[in-house]
């Protein structure tokens, strides 16, 4: 009896395993742009530069730049 219960929980615990994505933080930023709702610069930086600290801070400065200056832009025309 107690072999069948060991084998039943790793069955199942290598069952949960392979369902597993390997990068749930990726996983999920894909199902959020999937969705529509759009990357903030923080996230899209943690996507391009994983390790970077300072690649990571000055992509997300540029991107916050452009996107006030999108915003003004957009302002000025309506």
């Amino acid at each position: 009896m107690l072999k069948k219960v060991l084998l039943a929980v790793g069955i199942c615990g290598l069952a949960a395993g392979v369902a597993l994505p390997v990068q749930p933080v990726q996983a999920a930023k894909a199902a959020k742009t999937a969705a529509g709702a759009p990357l903030t610069c923080k996230e899209a930086a943690k996507l391009k530069f994983p390790s970077g600290l300072k690649a990571r801070h000055a992509f997300k400065h540029e991107c916050k730049m452009a996107f006030k200056a999108q915003h003004k832009a957009a302002k000025a025309a309506a």
